[in-house]
């Protein structure tokens, strides 16, 4: 199996269920509010790393203040020990607000979280990584030059970036130097239009496909999962969900699931059906974590 190396944020995800987002001066009691383990990154790892990957995490988690502690606390309990621990910075979080039709709307406070140190990679000298994963979220921040001049000479096969809703926003300098890379893309339809400045998705997809000179993934909800190679485009039919609790993580355990696909050596058709199948499955749960049944059912 390859091998896979995963950067970026584990934090809290204040999940808070109401009816609906309020408008300026309205008052509204939430059905719930829970605390669970989230962030870009850890969703992307945890997927890898219960499907048995070989897989490095390198994720930094400020120790000050309540979110840092919830965070240490997951990480150590789920076997993830190889954590960068700040003791004087504190983490953010995110307040997930989940509507009743299961779309939700993120407001992130960014901490430690979020930022890179070329200093942690020293502990992995030596090895070498199959596949990579990054996502806009660390780019952006004031790390993110950081960051993406380690990658420029990372001992990483392939890399895969997700720009995320906020990527149109990165400075270009930055994204010409990740693109320069030719990393696999992955976005979803929106996204993807936005970064590319088209209002066509297969025109958008077509556009960043010339701009990195590799793979495009795009999910699209209900028509499945489009994708964009040397031979042109193709689209992988989505599964259909009973019913949607909340799309927390959807993106995100789509991407683990097609790097663990491909790690376990599957054709890119049918690592993005995995992925498909997963993703369906997290957008019928509470939050971006699967139970260990639900996600030994999708991955058969």
């Amino acid at each position: 199996m390859k091998n896979a190396l995963i950067i970026g944020s584990s934090c809290v995800d204040v999940i808070i269920r109401i009816d609906h987002l309020p408008k300026t001066e309205e008052n509204l009691h939430p059905d719930s509010q829970r605390f669970a383990i989230g962030g870009c990154a850890y969703n992307v790892a945890n997927i890898l790393g219960r499907g048995g990957t070989d897989m490095t995490f390198v994720t930094p988690v400020g120790l000050r203040g309540v979110f840092g502690g919830f965070v240490k606390k997951e990480l150590d309990a789920l076997g993830f020990a190889d954590y960068v621990e700040l003791p004087d910075e504190e983490n953010g979080c995110c307040y997930c607000f989940v509507e009743n039709s299961g779309e939700r709307t993120f407001m992130s406070i960014h901490g430690a979280e979020y930022t890179f140190d070329p200093a942690w990679m020293k502990r992995h000298e030596g090895k070498t990584f199959d596949y990579g994963y990054v996502c806009g979220l660390e780019i952006e921040e004031r790390t993110g030059e950081k960051l993406v001049s380690w990658l420029e000479n990372a001992p990483i096969g392939t890399l895969f970036y997700a720009p995320g809703p906020r990527g149109a926003g990165i400075r270009r300098e930055l994204t010409d130097r990740l693109f320069a890379l030719h990393p696999v893309l992955h976005l979803n339809a929106g996204e993807a239009r936005k970064l590319a400045g088209e209002s066509d998705t297969q025109t958008a997809i077509a556009a960043l496909f010339a701009r990195t000179g590799n793979t495009v993934i795009v999910t699209d909800g209900a028509a499945g999962v489009h994708y964009y190679d040397e031979t042109g485009l193709h689209t992988i039919p989505g599964e259909k969900a009973e019913k949607i609790v909340d799309t927390i993580g959807a993106g995100d355990s789509h991407i683990g699931a097609t790097m663990l696909g491909l790690c376990r050596g599957l054709e890119l058709d049918a690592a993005l059906a995995l992925a498909n199948r997963v993703s369906c499955a997290v957008v019928q749960t509470s939050g971006a974590t699967l139970s260990d049944a639900d996600f030994a059912s999708v991955l058969g």
